[in-house]
């Protein structure tokens, strides 16, 4: 792929960042955190496209005065040394303007006595004599060899087209029904601190989890609780709360999955968002994916929410 085809790319992929990163679509991809680094990052390449593309569009350089009076009624002639002597054809020499070096000299005399052996040789290297002139490369006036490359390599926009006009949903209850759930012991936490004021009192799912499980809900027990997620089908087929946690982007999103006991949103169609009060439940089943533990709640309440800006915990 040659220079402005990349460019290009590079202009569209940073512009794809930089429209994600001032709304509210990069909390799809990544922590709210990761945001000033995304916007870095969406700059440093738009930039970096810009510089090629005026690099690699700009008009030739127009010769100054002095090279024009240097050059005037001048015609430059090729230097060949021993080494590009070893690469013209038998013959080339007869037209060409040799610098005055022993070793041109021998080589010449031995092109001259051994063509075939050169013609070889000249294939092998991928050069070519035409009429005493080597052409070495093929550049243009900015001396940038041209790119022949085939034109499929714009094809690589696509994706990026991809980003900048699809909206891509966040990680939902298929994933969750794909991962086990995140709740391990590396979450449990010896000095679980006592829940702040309010009734109900807004919890995580990561967080009522592992109270749930390791702290066996001492510090949830006489409370009412308010949990917020979507509804992911339980391996029974029952209704369940979950949300994806993340430790840097969506590619390592992991589900945290809570048990509904009572009256939960039977019926209700997968990814609905929903907000539930309840209490807590001793109850504690299993994640058939990893064999994680998985607490219930006791459901007191619940209503259908629209789905909150930050999905992710």
């Amino acid at each position: 792929m040659n220079r402005q085809a990349q460019a290009v790319i590079m202009l569209l992929f940073g512009g794809a960042i930089l429209r994600a990163s001032i709304g509210d679509l990069y909390l799809r991809y990544v922590k709210e955190g990761l945001r000033p680094f995304l916007i870095g990052a969406g700059i440093l390449l738009v930039a970096a496209a810009v510089m090629t593309l005026w690099y690699e569009l700009r008009p030739p350089r127009k010769p100054s005065p002095a090279d024009t009076d240097a050059s005037h009624g001048q015609v430059s002639a090729p230097t060949v040394t021993a080494a590009s002597a070893a690469a013209l054809p038998a013959g080339a020499f007869a037209t060409s303007t040799l610098k005055h070096d022993p070793a041109a000299s021998d080589a010449a005399g031995q092109r001259a006595s051994d063509s075939d052996a050169a013609g070889k040789n000249a294939a092998g290297k991928g050069a070519a004599g035409q009429g005493g002139v080597a052409v070495l490369e093929d550049a243009d006036e900015h001396g940038h060899a041209h790119d022949h490359e085939p034109r499929i390599g714009w094809l690589l926009i696509l994706p990026v087209l991809g980003l900048l006009l699809v909206t891509p949903p966040a990680l939902g209850s298929y994933a969750a029904g794909q991962a086990g759930s995140v709740l391990t012991a590396q979450n449990s936490d010896s000095d679980y601190a006592a829940l702040p004021a309010g009734d109900p009192v807004d919890v995580t799912l990561l967080d009522y989890a592992s109270r749930a499980v390791f702290d066996a809900g001492r510090s949830l027990t006489g409370r009412h609780l308010r949990l917020t997620g979507f509804v992911t089908p339980g391996p029974d087929g029952q209704p369940m709360l979950a949300r994806m946690v993340l430790s840097c982007c969506a590619a390592d999103g992991r589900p945290i999955k809570v048990g509904l006991a009572g009256e939960g949103p039977a019926g209700v169609a997968a990814d609905t968002w929903v907000q539930i009060i309840g209490t807590y439940s001793d109850k504690v089943g299993t994640d058939p994916v990893n064999n994680a533990k998985v607490p219930f709640l006791q459901v007191t309440s619940w209503q259908e929410i629209t789905p909150p800006k930050q999905q992710y915990e």
